[in-house]
């Protein structure tokens, strides 16, 4: 008998697929949520993750790879216990690294480290170095281009025996004060070209030297140039005029301090007119040699007692005077004795006439001098006179007002700086006289210790300089004479020997003055600024400039300072440098 399948009943039939589909629906939920934490995670890794801020993942670029988790999507079919993770690399590209609590450091600064001169440069921000900003390196030239000069001292000049003049470190034979215009001490009769070698023993005293070129603000070339040139100007070819000069260029070029700034912070001194260093062609009958035209020359700057107008690369310093103090009391007792003379003469000259140079004003003065009741004057010519006599024109600037200083064979006289040394009003006709040339030792404002008479007045004019002096206030004349007394100290050179307290005299504004030229050059190249605007025909107007300013426009004085056309500036620079040296007979002995 066959057994009968076991019906079901329909509630218990309800019941078990109740049961299938509540196991689907939890299963359903599970796969739900397990999808949306997935998502929820992505968004937070994937997204949020590369714009958070949060400081506990830091990239540092010189770790090099960095590994970084990254989550996967998940299929939503599949059910998993638990996200896998893989790991990749990423190349960070390198970014600058960003300093902690400090200022950011300037991205110029590696930039300026490449210059050699920098630690020069920052040695003025220690403020326990006095000497700081201030170094000099001295080059150790070999003895031909200096010491030997003194050594054969008789062969210096044609007409004048300079070996007295080169003793006692170049200010030459003491002066005796027998009629007692001078000091007892401090006087010598110093040669007027002697500044070659009063600068060098000057600077062996300086108190800032150094034979570290890193720190050094300048180079000092201790070169006897106008005694070099002074050996040849006549009767010699252009080939011996030019030697030393060849041989220094050639010996400083080889030098690693050279490099630094190719010689542009380089300087030396020469104690004659700039005319002697400027021959402009190979002519054996041109005047001097061509030290100043050489190309390393034209980077150095030279310090003369006259400079061109029209160059760039040569510097007006004082002539030497007779005085030479050894100490800061002698210069104060020196001024006070000039601010309490009496002062006889209204106005003085002492100087020749020049009758073949037709544009001279000479001989003009030299007349109204001896129609005037008030106006002393000294004639000079060749042969013995008082002219000659540093006594006897020391005696007439100590009793007169003023002192007349036209042109003589240039456009400088060392009389004016006898004369102001003597505390007397200088008289200046034309502006290459002072005004131009020595910007570094004279106030930019003339009128505060000189008086300017154009001379085309003289000239064309013939106005009177009596007239015209006598139009100056007693207050005003006051002010300028105590102006000139004040600039004593900065007008003459210091015994080498000494060292004056507080003073300084005319080396030390030289030096600081060259100083401060190549410091804004150094600045300047490190900050980019360039002078392309720079006209070196102009150079007489960039000295003029007031600080800060750097274009030149037209000047009052151009009338004075038109340049000779080509073929003539030769000329009337040569013919001035020719006559400045045949008047040095006058001084032979």
């Amino acid at each position: 008998m066959r057994r009968r399948p076991l019906v079901i009943a329909p509630s218990e039939h309800m019941e078990r697929g109740a049961g299938k589909n509540q196991n689907s629906r939890l299963c359903f939920l599970v796969l739900l949520s397990a999808f949306f934490w997935i998502l929820l995670l992505y968004f937070h890794f994937a997204v949020l993750g590369g714009q958070s801020d949060d400081e506990s993942i830091k990239l540092n670029p010189q770790d090099g790879p960095v590994d970084l988790p990254v989550v996967r999507k998940f299929a939503p079919s599949q059910v998993v216990d638990a996200p896998k993770v893989d790991v990749i690399s990423i190349r960070v590209p390198p970014q600058p690294p960003q300093p902690v609590d400090r200022q950011p450091k300037s991205t110029a600064e590696p930039e300026i480290q490449k210059f050699s001169f920098v630690k020069a440069l920052k040695t003025v921000e220690n403020k326990s170095d006095p000497c700081g900003g201030r170094y000099i390196f001295v080059h150790d030239l070999p003895s031909s281009f200096n010491e030997d000069m003194l050594r054969e001292c008789k062969s210096l000049s044609l007409w004048t025996n300079m070996c007295k003049f080169t003793t006692n470190a170049g200010l030459g034979p003491p002066l005796e004060n027998v009629e007692g215009v001078f000091s007892d001490t401090g006087w010598y009769a110093t040669n007027q070209f002697a500044v070659d070698v009063v600068f060098s023993n000057r600077m062996k005293q300086y108190d800032c030297l150094t034979k570290d070129s890193s720190i050094a603000a300048a180079f000092f070339v201790p070169f006897y140039a106008g005694f070099d040139i002074a050996r040849y100007l006549w009767g010699y070819n252009i080939s011996t005029r030019d030697r030393a000069s060849l041989d220094l260029v050639n010996w400083l070029e080889k030098r690693p301090e050279w490099g630094i700034m190719g010689g542009r912070d380089h300087f030396l001194v020469a104690g004659r007119i700039t005319w002697d260093f400027r021959r402009l062609s190979e002519e054996e009958t041109d005047w001097g040699n061509k030290l100043l035209f050489l190309p390393a020359a034209k980077n150095m700057s030279m310090l003369v007692v006259e400079s061109s107008p029209w160059n760039a690369n040569d510097f007006g310093i004082p002539y030497p005077t007779y005085f030479h103090p050894a100490k800061d009391a002698d210069v104060f007792n020196w001024q006070d004795r000039m601010r309490k003379l009496e002062r006889k003469w209204m106005f003085s000259f002492a100087g020749a006439p020049r009758p073949d140079n037709p544009k001279s004003i000479r001989g003009q003065i030299i007349d109204q001098c001896k129609k005037s009741k008030v106006c002393k004057l000294l004639e000079c010519d060749f042969g013995e006179s008082k002219c000659h006599s540093p006594s006897s024109i020391m005696q007439m600037f100590q009793s007169s007002v003023f002192c007349l200083q036209p042109q003589g064979d240039s456009y400088t006289r060392r009389s004016a700086f006898d004369a102001m040394l003597a505390g007397c009003i200088p008289v200046f006709f034309h502006p290459g006289s002072a005004y131009t040339q020595y910007t570094w030792h004279l106030p930019k404002n003339f009128t505060r210790y000189s008086v300017f008479i154009p001379e085309d007045d003289i000239r064309k004019r013939n106005v009177s300089i009596e007239e015209r002096l006598a139009q100056i206030s007693p207050g005003q004349l006051k002010l300028r004479q105590e102006e000139v007394i004040n600039l004593i100290p900065i007008l003459v050179y210091a015994d080498p020997r000494s060292k004056l307290e507080t003073l300084k005299d005319a080396f030390d504004v030289s030096v600081q003055a060259i100083i401060d030229k190549v410091t804004k050059l150094r600045k300047d190249i490190i900050e980019g600024h360039t002078d392309d605007n720079f006209i070196e025909e102009n150079s007489w107007k960039y000295a003029l400039l007031e600080d800060g300013q750097r274009e030149v426009g037209p000047h009052e004085w151009d009338p004075f300072f038109s340049k000779p056309k080509d073929g003539d500036s030769n000329d009337a620079s040569a013919e001035a440098a020719k006559k400045s040296w045949k008047n040095e007979q006058r001084d032979k002995s």
